[in-house]
């Protein structure tokens, strides 16, 4: 058992011994003071299980000192020397599982901020890890594997979609670049994920200019969810849709989260949406945020004078 120990102690394990091993050093804690490990040149076993405990708890997502700076141009495309930061030293973390609303006005950066998580927009500075690996330090091939647990839900369902293709093929594509599928398998998948998003099975048939827009956008979700996705940016998800009809997608994405164990990112600029669906909400304004907290801190009590006037314009 000593020797176990020592190597335990000592010796390079990954994550996922850890959780089978976290509650096996702590019954072995009272067996190895941590006075006679220091005498042995071992670590405390305490200390491996407080490394566990932190790596147990680590956040999904993880945004420091994230920036994004334009060169402005004039008529002709020439630069001008003077800069626009779209995102200004954002940092910020989503829990597994959670729903973090980004708010504010249209312009503020919200949709850039997203998708430099996604690493669709290259971040001019700052570092952006998803569950401990950093995103913004990988290469293409190992980009292209991290994304299939990211995906992004566009605002706009019209020009979101392949207008030549079925809906099987759009649902099915990212199934046919990450997997080795036969045909009857990806049959299988999209019928699966038809009957997700609250589609018939014959809708995969059909080509997107036969769907309204709020079915387009159930497509759109069907497709982001293809892979089993664990991290999803909904970018303006509901904002080009009719009330009733983002009422739907709403709780459609509410559903699927507890159906499929999501992890959201939720943007919109409309603050009673962001309350219904959020764990907890960013403020953002001119490319920073100005306030974060939980969701009911942030609508009951906020601080920061821009979040009371969001609140107030909600009021009226």
């Amino acid at each position: 058992m000593q020797n176990f120990i020592t190597r335990a102690a000592g010796g390079p394990v990954d994550i996922a011994r850890g959780y089978a091993e976290v509650a096996s050093l702590a019954n072995f804690i009272r067996l190895d003071p941590a006075s006679e490990c220091t005498r042995r040149g071992v670590r405390p076993v305490s200390r491996r299980v407080s490394r566990y405990a932190t790596l147990l708890n680590m956040a999904l997502v993880e945004a420091e000192h994230l920036t994004k700076i334009y060169d402005s141009g004039d008529a002709f495309g020439r630069t001008t020397g003077s800069a626009l930061r779209a995102v200004d030293d954002v940092s910020f973390t989503i829990e597994k599982g959670e729903t973090l609303g980004l708010v504010g006005e249209s312009g503020c950066g919200k949709s850039t901020l997203g998708r430099m998580l996604l690493r669709l927009i290259e971040p001019s500075a700052g570092v952006v890890r998803f569950d401990g690996t950093e995103i913004t330090a990988l290469g293409a091939r190992a980009l292209r594997e991290a994304r299939r647990d990211m995906q992004i839900i566009f605002q706009d369902p019209f020009g979101s979609l392949d207008p030549r293709l079925t809906v099987e093929e759009i649902v099915t594509e990212p199934l046919a670049i990450h997997e080795d599928l036969g045909k009857p398998i990806l049959r299988q998948h999209a019928a699966e994920l038809m009957r997700a998003v609250g589609l018939e099975v014959s809708a995969l048939a059909r080509y997107p200019h036969e769907f309204s827009g709020g079915q387009r956008q159930r497509i759109g979700i069907a497709r982001a969810l293809a892979l089993r996705r664990r991290f999803i940016v909904a970018d303006e998800a509901v904002s080009a849709l009719d009330v009733s009809v983002g009422a739907q997608i709403v709780n459609l994405l509410k559903q699927l989260q507890k159906e499929f164990a999501l992890t959201y990112l939720f943007i919109s600029h409309s603050m009673p949406v962001v309350r219904y669906l959020s764990t907890r909400i960013a403020v953002m304004r001119q490319g920073k945020i100005v306030e974060i907290g939980d969701t009911e801190q942030i609508t009951v009590a906020p601080q920061h004078e821009y979040t009371q006037e969001l609140l107030r314009a909600v009021e009226e």
